[in-house]
């Protein structure tokens, strides 16, 4: 199955495309610009972009929105995740100045997790769309440590490791993470025979 990916970001790209056995090409390279992410939850914002994309490449799309959700904030930033100091600058420049806002927002309770909703659309107007959900629990650090990843992963402390999700080897952050949670269980759904 060929399939577009309905994301612009870097690290997204090359995250799930290590995770994918598929044949899959990046939306950007089609020429299909980002989608808007007006709504409130992960779930409606990854459905708009993988219908957004499937529609323009006229191919099936694969679709993500995730974002750290801080318990302290009320779930903050949360789909709010990639602009939350702003859009102003580069990816990288947006997410330093997410990462100081966050640590300026804090004090002692610092538990998080980062959230991930995968869904993957046949058609742009399938009305079954596969939809998968991962979490990843951790804390936020007290200062930005490590060098892979990208956003907030040089905050995101994993206790039992003693790490950063920036300190981490790319395939062990993939093993554990949130966004490969969720595709894991969207490929074992992908796996699933059609209901008759």
């Amino acid at each position: 199955m060929k399939l577009v990916l309905a994301s612009s970001n870097p690290g997204k790209l090359r995250e799930i495309r290590s995770l994918l056995q598929m044949d899959v090409v990046a939306q950007a390279e089609l020429g299909i610009a980002d989608a808007e992410e007006p709504h409130p939850t992960f779930l409606e914002n990854a459905l708009a972009k993988a219908r957004h994309a499937s529609r323009a490449a006229r191919l099936p799309a694969l679709a993500d929105d995730s974002g750290l959700c801080v318990d302290a904030l009320g779930g903050e930033p949360g789909v709010h995740s990639a602009y939350y100091a702003g859009r102003e600058g580069t990816r990288e420049e947006r997410d330093a100045r997410n990462n100081e806002k966050l640590l300026g927002q804090l004090r002692a309770e610092r538990g998080a997790h980062y959230v991930c909703v995968m869904v993957l659309v046949r058609h742009a107007d399938d009305p079954r769309p596969l939809v998968a959900e991962g979490i990843w629990r951790g804390e936020i650090a007290n200062v930005p440590r490590g060098s892979n990843g990208f956003g907030y992963d040089p905050l995101f402390f994993v206790p039992e490791l003693g790490k950063t999700a920036a300190e981490l080897d790319p395939a062990h952050k993939n093993r554990i993470s949130h966004r490969g949670a969720a595709l894991r269980k969207l490929l074992a759904l992908l796996r699933e025979p059609a209901p008759r």
